[in-house]
């Protein structure tokens, strides 16, 4: 393996340097960000492309990394939440062992979970500094750490998706309905006063593919394409089916990652425990989650809204879902995906 190139020093790059990189690149008007620029290929916020060049850079995975890619808005928070507590369920079990009440014992007052926010405890790779790479300690496994991106196939770090030899790092993909993912995102934007945007100049953005690592189709599709090109490497996982049956799409993600529910947890109830932990209702009364901010101001709340099924219905005209509608079946025509 290729030994990583050495972090620059905080501050290392100029502002201007990064503003004349910027102003080479296709520009146009952004749904969250008040612009978004056009780089191999993709849109992304002014605020990532540091961190997305520095990774390109200077990251280099370990034996068992794991990455949880998503569009945003595409319940990225609640996988960030599932993975890190099926990752580390014998370090951090969801209730307390120990409680005497063993049939069913209260969750552990002291889990993670209940004390930071999931993107504490799965950061965005894209928000990191290189010097943070090597210092991320949020699994029980040494040669594991678990990140999370928004970034598309092709601008990952290469060390990631290229050939790595015996690396066993994995990629976990997650889409959701392009309808419910586009009013999320738009709803999630309104937080934002200073750079307001009407449902309807969003939507045209967001159906010419401007929106936040968009065009959303594109990102979707070449995690499908990698995920039967390399099904050992890539899991494809849609949020409805994850929803809809969360015991089978648990089981199946650990599987995938190759940590399987032995039968003496099966018959412990722990899928039950990761399920409940991890949930809407469990996760919006945590107080963490319901002060405080992320980056660029936005609150640690704005991240739970509904956690519903089908809320386009709510928010778009018959024909706002009918465009989106044909857009995504002409995109993944002869694809075998559809969403």
């Amino acid at each position: 393996m290729m030994e990583p190139r050495p972090a620059p020093p905080l501050q290392d790059v100029d502002n201007q340097e990064l503003e004349n990189f910027l102003s080479s690149l296709p520009k146009e008007r952004g749904i969250i960000p008040s612009y978004s620029y056009q780089y191999q290929g993709f849109w992304y916020s002014p605020l990532t492309f540091q961190g997305i060049i520095n990774c390109q850079k200077y990251f280099q995975p370990r034996e068992n990394d794991i990455f949880l890619v998503t569009s945003p808005k595409s319940s990225t928070t609640w996988l960030k939440a599932i993975l890190y507590a099926l990752v580390n369920r014998e370090a951090h079990p969801p209730q307390n062992p120990h409680h005497p009440l063993l049939t069913h014992p209260p969750q552990d007052p002291h889990h993670p979970l209940l004390s930071k926010t999931p993107h504490q405890l799965v950061p965005f790779l894209e928000f990191l500094h290189p010097s943070e790479y090597d210092s991320l300690c949020n699994s029980s496994d040494s040669s594991s750490r678990i990140f999370a991106t928004h970034i598309s196939l092709g601008t990952l770090p290469k060390a990631i998706t290229g050939d790595s030899g015996s690396l066993n790092c994995k990629i976990v993909y997650l889409c959701r309905d392009i309808k419910d993912t586009f009013v999320s995102l738009f709803h999630f934007g309104t937080k934002k006063k200073t750079s307001p945007i009407s449902l309807e100049d969003a939507f045209d953005l967001y159906c010419k593919g401007i929106s936040s690592a968009g065009p959303i189709w594109d990102q979707i599709l070449g995690y499908w394409k990698e995920s039967q090109k390399n099904p050992h490497k890539v899991l494809f996982m849609r949020y409805e089916e994850m929803k809809d049956e969360p015991y089978l799409q648990l089981r199946r993600l650990a599987n995938f990652l190759g940590i399987p529910f032995s039968q003496e947890e099966e018959n412990s109830g722990l899928v039950d425990q990761i399920i409940s932990i991890c949930s809407f209702e469990s996760m919006t009364k945590v107080d963490v989650n319901k002060t405080g901010t992320f980056v660029d101001g936005f609150n640690n709340s704005s991240f739970f809204r509904k956690g519903v099924i089908g809320d386009w219905k709510n928010c778009l005209t018959a024909d706002m879902a009918s465009r989106l509608d044909q857009i995504t079946e002409e995109k993944f025509r002869c694809s075998g995906l559809s969403l």
